[in-house]
């Protein structure tokens, strides 16, 4: 993952490996929602709920924001969070709390007067009703410390159903959407297995007989990395603007650890390429899809609505949308 624009532009953030629950948002989506609060984040106030390692806070920072209240409930994650923010050298515009984004502890920290909230609740949370009602409850809370100018921004897969109420369970529907999800997570681990295999491979052979990237070394195996096809992304590449423009902090505020990054001199193949992560999502779509055809059930579209706010005008990237909101005018 990587800062688009401002101060920070073009640096790497650190993120988990790929057996982390985290779900980076795509640098595209990620530009187009900051296209959308053009004019709202310089000198703002930031609340950025499910932080994970820091892609929309530090984000915002990096385009101006003065202060970043980032919450993230694993402690691992976290971790490389605060990693994030000493690498960037901004801490005195970011604090990070290891807390639940939906409690109260969390709530009591946010900044007052709040200009922008983001929440980016875990998809295992938004596709349970009763984990999606606490979203919400969360969203009302934050809804009321925003100012009259303010926004707030969901991210939730699409499309979003939960069941009707009421219905009876048929036990071998059920049965077969268990194994449906199954079978395609374990075909998903596979593919990423055998993936990251042929690179730790490819790296072996680079470096035990010299090959460059491209060239075929004496054991007939190419140097370098050949990565298999993924499927099809529009989300897979994204071209910064101004390319021949370098930040000028870019050079002021890198640690080694960051470097290293930068260089690319980390195990690339330990980590999420964008284009794996939106495969990855577009499987759980699927499976979700697949889940409900299975199941036998009715669903009924989730409810957005959010008690004194006005909204949500959505976006729809793929399978995912991005729903904004701001406090209702009295």
């Amino acid at each position: 993952m990587r800062i688009i624009s401002g101060e920070f532009r073009r640096r790497v953030l650190k993120t988990p490996p790929d057996g982390s629950v985290t779900r980076p948002i795509p640098d595209r989506v990620k530009e187009s929602l900051f296209q959308q609060l053009r004019g709202h984040y310089e000198d703002a106030t930031v609340f950025d709920a499910f932080a994970g390692t820091g892609a929309i806070g530090l984000e915002a920072v990096s385009r101006g924001a003065r202060k970043c209240v980032m919450v993230e409930k694993d402690r691992f994650i976290a971790e490389i969070l605060r990693s994030n923010v000493a690498s960037l050298g901004c801490e005195d515009r970011c604090e990070v709390l290891v807390a639940d984004a939906l409690g109260p502890a969390a709530l009591a920290r946010a900044p007052r007067p709040l200009h922008l909230a983001f929440l980016d609740p875990p998809y295992p949370l938004v596709r349970d009703r009763a984990g999606f009602e606490r979203v919400k409850a969360q969203m009302a809370k934050l809804i009321e410390l925003l100012d009259d100018t303010g926004f707030l921004v969901l991210r939730t897969p699409t499309p979003l159903r939960f069941e009707v109420a009421g219905q009876e369970q048929p036990s071998d529907g059920m049965e077969m959407t268990e194994k449906v999800f199954r079978k395609k997570a374990n075909e998903r681990e596979e593919w990423k297995r055998e993936q990251r295999q042929r690179e730790r491979d490819e790296a072996r052979g680079k470096a035990d007989k010299g090959g460059k990237p491209g060239e075929k070394n004496a054991g007939g195996k190419a140097g370098g990395k050949a990565r298999t096809p993924e499927p099809d992304d529009e989300f897979d590449e994204f071209e910064f603007e101004d390319d021949d423009h370098e930040s000028d902090h870019e050079s002021d505020h890198g640690s080694d650890h960051n470097d290293d990054f930068a260089r690319g001199d980390h195990d690339e193949s330990a980590y999420m390429s964008p284009a794996e992560m939106e495969e990855l999502l577009a499987a759980e779509a699927a499976d979700a899809a697949a889940l409900e055809a299975a199941s036998g059930l009715q669903y009924e579209e989730a409810d957005f609505s959010i008690p004194g706010a006005d909204g949500p005008e959505t976006r729809v990237y793929h399978n995912m949308a991005v729903h904004l909101y701001c406090k209702k005018k009295a």
